[in-house]
């Protein structure tokens, strides 16, 4: 829309080709991007909480998104988008690389799952507002972030809800994040650039400076015996929510 001009190049190309080539491998539990699909549940924790929290639906209900719309940004192969179809919503999901939409696509026909799947940069695309757009782990593979969250922001209904995840830049992320979990193949060589990570506190200001408050900050954390969960630790992993201010 506005920033289409500057939003074809947010995402780098070579990003976009990474994420690509492990398009066939997004759906194997065990394979090059498992490390998403044991992420996905304490993400899911967080944006269901988000969804209650922002729109007033009664937690036990099990389709809270009914008539609502859903965004995902960065869908990769869907597996964001088809949690978010089964909790009841209309879902698209855009991606920079066509090979993951198209894996993204195949996969939910196989589910039976009606969800709008999109190639391209979010600011080119012109699909309108959602009640509430996703946005997990992407920001720090962006090289604009000001255009992108721009973008972002403008996807966004009036009273919808954002739902941001993101490693931080932090000393512990740097170690671990990038250089042994690329050492021991817990996520892809070139995953990673410790440099494009975003702390709460400049994320907070960028999504300021597109009209937007955070509402909740919670940690990703890991410990030995409970794997990954939502904690007051920062350090590797956080998630926000937000709101039009």
């Amino acid at each position: 829309m506005g920033n289409a001009n500057v939003s074809n190049v947010t995402i780098r190309p070579e990003e976009a080709e990474f994420f690509a080539n492990l398009a066939k491998d997004w759906w194997n539990p065990k394979g090059k991007m498992a490390s998403l699909h044991q992420v996905n549940p304490v993400r899911l924790q967080f944006i269901r909480a988000a969804i209650d929290a922002q729109f007033g639906t009664d937690a036990r209900s099990i389709r809270p998104l009914a008539g609502k719309s859903a965004l995902d940004i960065g869908c990769g192969a869907g597996l964001v988008c088809e949690p978010l179809a089964r909790l009841g919503g209309d879902v698209t999901g855009v991606d920079a690389a066509a090979e993951n939409v198209a894996a993204a696509s195949a996969h939910a026909e196989q589910a039976g799952l009606g969800i709008r799947y999109m190639a391209g940069e979010v600011g080119a695309l012109d699909i309108g507002t959602f009640d509430l757009v996703t946005c997990l782990e992407v920001v720090e593979h962006v090289a604009d972030k000001p255009a992108f969250l721009a973008d972002v922001a403008a996807r966004l209904a009036p009273d919808g809800l954002l739902v941001m995840s993101t490693p931080n830049r932090t000393a512990a992320s740097r170690v671990l994040l990038v250089g042994a979990a690329e050492a021991v193949g817990y996520v892809p060589k070139g995953t990673h650039h410790w440099s494009d990570f975003v702390t709460p506190e400049e994320l907070e200001g960028l999504l300021a400076d597109v009209g937007l408050q955070i509402t909740e900050r919670r940690g990703i954390a890991w410990r030995p015996g409970k794997g990954l969960h939502l904690a007051a630790d920062e350090a590797l992993n956080y998630i926000v929510s937000a709101r039009r201010a």
